[in-house]
């Protein structure tokens, strides 16, 4: 990743969520931050601004204290907040809080506990996160939109379909012309294209325990592309095209996606 990261020149990370194995952090002070996320990632091209959201396995910790500035003053590269957005003028990334939308764990067959502070009622805190991304969504004049969250809207690996997204999520996305739906939570690399819109779904949740070998035989419609080992992920970026490629932990290129934009001039 740090070879990859050299030769692009990268200018930010964005992870997909689950940061901290099995049950986040216990704290802003637990020493799984450096382990996990400043000694792991030494390389020279990975000392930029890294992006993150939570995901459920987060939300088995602290959530909260992957909120707090505190480890920002441990490493400046850190920051990670429930929903937010970045706009690098060319491309807007809305980052989008999905863990609370699965009723499943909610419940007490989910069998963990989870941070729900600042979430509580569900309902309420979800509707105002639609509320406020439909308007971002619809205000944003940026050539590329992209949405981040750690659960699949479309996925064939373990966990599958995240339902309540597809109904609740996805005809946001869909009537505000999202380019890109990237996220986590299936050990796996995937691309699948939406068939009622432009929008590709990207898949990138291979930093570890991959290789589950559970693939869902049903609901392919739309795959390009599927790799259950361990890798990542690139986003290339211009007025009038994008370059998305899905490497192996080698760095070598598994799969490329090759968008095109029509430039509109005005008289």
């Amino acid at each position: 990743m740090g070879k990859v990261g050299e030769k692009l020149d990268i200018d930010f990370v964005v992870s997909t969520g689950d940061n901290f194995y099995d049950n986040g952090l216990t704290s802003e002070h637990d020493a799984a931050f450096e382990e996990s996320f400043s000694n792991i990632y030494t390389a020279k091209s990975l000392q930029k601004q890294w992006y993150s959201v939570l995901g459920n396995h987060d939300y088995r910790g602290d959530a909260e204290a992957q909120l707090s500035p505190v480890l920002k003053e441990i490493d400046s590269r850190w920051f990670c907040l429930r929903s937010f957005i970045v706009d690098s003028e060319l491309a807007e990334i809305f980052f989008v809080d999905t863990t609370p939308f699965v009723q499943e764990y909610f419940t007490e067959s989910a069998g963990h506990k989870y941070d729900w502070r600042g979430i509580n009622p569900p309902k309420s805190y979800i509707i105002n996160l639609l509320k406020d991304l439909e308007m971002a969504l619809r205000e944003s004049t940026a050539k590329w939109k992209i949405v981040v969250g750690h659960h699949a809207i479309r996925s064939i690996g373990h966990h599958g379909d995240t339902q309540e997204l597809i109904s609740q999520l996805l005809p946001i996305l869909q009537a505000n012309n999202v380019d890109f739906y990237m996220n986590g939570h299936d050990h796996c690399l995937e691309h699948i294209s939406d068939t009622q819109s432009p929008i590709q779904f990207l898949t990138s949740g291979a930093g570890s325990k991959a290789w589950r070998g559970d693939i869902k035989e049903t609901n392919r419609r739309g795959l390009n592309f599927f790799y259950d080992g361990q890798g990542f992920m690139s986003v290339q970026l211009t007025q009038t095209y994008s370059n998305v490629e899905f490497y192996d932990v080698s760095g070598k290129v598994l799969h490329r996606i090759i968008s095109s934009k029509q430039l509109h001039s005005s008289i």
